[in-house]
């Protein structure tokens, strides 16, 4: 698969099928893999294109400077490089951030907005989680527990009624043969926490979704609706029975949400 130099990183990335082109951007210590559940479906339908964000995956070197600006920045400076003249972009979680804040800043670069499990900024609640587990991993705390404890956050309680399921991920998450450095970890979770763009969300003229799971409990779909229908051109999606991990709980549910909103219009 592809990389190019970009902003002074080596940027990994892959296109995966033809079509309108979609790119996603992935949340905190998450990379092009996370959206293994969802590619094939979108696939057939779109030309999808998931880079390992500034800090993360294949992405070199990780430990270089981040901000959600500069992860922003590297995503239209990829489009661009692909000779796009504009993508529709999905966002999760910080990738949801970021989305914004290329909604904000180049909105001629872009076609629709989708939000999952995001909002305009982090929640002092959030800052403080995010500092923990960038601190349990800085002191070596046992990997596994680290991700356990991580996903006691992220996925709903249906999930955990499935050791199986819960095993798995955890297993993925140990054998992944590109993690996150724990510096470049907390670059991410300093990013996020420097991140807010409440007041110029009214500013956004791009048609917007935002997907929100009824059990997330980092981004709660109330305190989230809220926020991003500010937004004067945005409609709402909320999926039962899912918490943060929308698109890997529910991934019909989800790509179906998001190819109504792309073909719709």
């Amino acid at each position: 698969m592809p990389s190019t130099i970009i902003n002074g990183v080596d940027l990994y990335y892959e296109i995966h099928g033809t079509g309108t082109p979609l790119m996603l951007v992935a949340g905190l210590g998450s990379d092009s893999q996370s959206w293994q559940s969802i590619i094939e479906d979108l696939s057939r339908h779109y030309r999808v294109i998931i880079p390992d964000n500034r800090g993360v995956g294949r992405t070199k070197p990780q430990e270089i400077e981040t901000s959600i600006q500069q992860i922003a920045d590297d995503c239209i400076t990829l489009a661009r490089y692909l000779g796009l003249l504009s993508v529709n972009l999905l966002g999760h979680s910080m990738g949801g951030f970021v989305a914004l804040d290329c909604a904000i800043r180049y909105p001629e670069c872009l076609s629709k907005l989708i939000l999952a499990g995001t909002s305009a900024f982090n929640s002092p609640r959030n800052n403080a989680l995010f500092l923990d587990w960038a601190s349990y991993l800085e002191s070596g705390m046992d990997l596994e527990h680290w991700f356990r404890n991580v996903f006691y956050w992220i996925f709903s309680e249906r999930f955990f009624r499935n050791k199986g399921e819960l095993n798995d991920a955890v297993r993925f998450a140990l054998e992944y043969p590109y993690p996150q450095s724990k510096i470049a970890f907390r670059k991410q979770v300093n990013a996020i926490k420097e991140f807010n763009c409440l007041e110029s969300l009214p500013r956004i003229t791009l048609e917007t979704l935002i997907i929100c799971g009824k059990e997330d409990l980092l981004f709660p779909y109330e305190e989230s609706i809220n926020v991003l229908q500010a937004i004067p051109k945005s409609v709402v999606s909320l999926i039962e029975d899912v918490a943060h991990s929308i698109h890997m709980e529910n991934p019909n549910a989800f790509t179906n949400c998001v190819s109504n909103f792309l073909s719709n219009g």
